[in-house]
């Protein structure tokens, strides 16, 4: 159906953002290397070098390990790796300090599935729990309902691919993805032959 079916990137933080306050490192000047490391970390990724992003964080991981904002880009670097295994254990420990966050949620999910055209059944399920919970906390989030569409797409699910697609797009009309993929399954729908309707039978 069209072009291949390609999740929306996780998202990351940028230097100047923070999650929820968490107790500070042992000491002071460990506390001020794992901001600067966080901080230089952010503009690689930016930058789009997730594996140089990949070393900063890890210190600041060792250095600090309740430091959410380092797990979430941490998370997300690995999965803009591929390194989706590596991923999983990160984001699973900052779900667990903030599990609040739908953020955390939303990349955890991503690191569960992997790549979509080789994930398993148990993947994309994990997945998907993992995408739900992100709703609940955040309905409107966009890109978790597009990644959801995708899923079910991919299942073949239709019908819950469309509404994940529609909700999508409620929130963000510029979605061409999807817009596109709604509009694929629309005309497919279009396209199908009608059921036979059963003539009634003669008293």
């Amino acid at each position: 159906m069209g072009k291949p079916r390609k999740p929306q990137l996780p998202k990351t933080l940028r230097s100047q953002e923070r999650t929820q306050p968490q107790p500070a490192a042992a000491a002071p000047d460990r506390a001020e290397r794992v901001r600067r490391l966080v901080g230089e970390a952010a503009g690689l990724l930016a930058a789009k070098r997730p594996g140089e992003a990949v070393a900063h964080l890890t210190e600041a991981v060792e250095l600090d390990p309740n430091n959410v904002a380092a797990a979430i880009n941490l998370g997300g670097a690995y999965i803009l790796q591929g390194r989706h295994g590596r991923a999983t254990p990160v984001l699973e420990r900052a779900a667990q300090l903030e599990p609040h966050n739908a953020q955390i949620w939303a990349n955890l999910a991503a690191a569960y599935l992997g790549k979509l055209p080789f994930s398993t059944a148990e993947r994309q399920d994990k997945a998907i729990r993992a995408y739900e919970k992100a709703l609940e906390l955040d309905p409107r989030a966009a890109n978790v309902h597009y990644n959801l569409g995708l899923i079910y797409l991919e299942r073949n699910d239709k019908l819950r691919a469309a509404a994940h697609f529609y909700a999508a797009l409620e929130t963000d009309p510029h979605d061409r993805d999807a817009r596109r993929f709604l509009d694929e399954l629309d005309r497919a729908e279009a396209a199908e032959p009608a059921a036979p309707v059963d003539a009634p039978s003669a008293e």
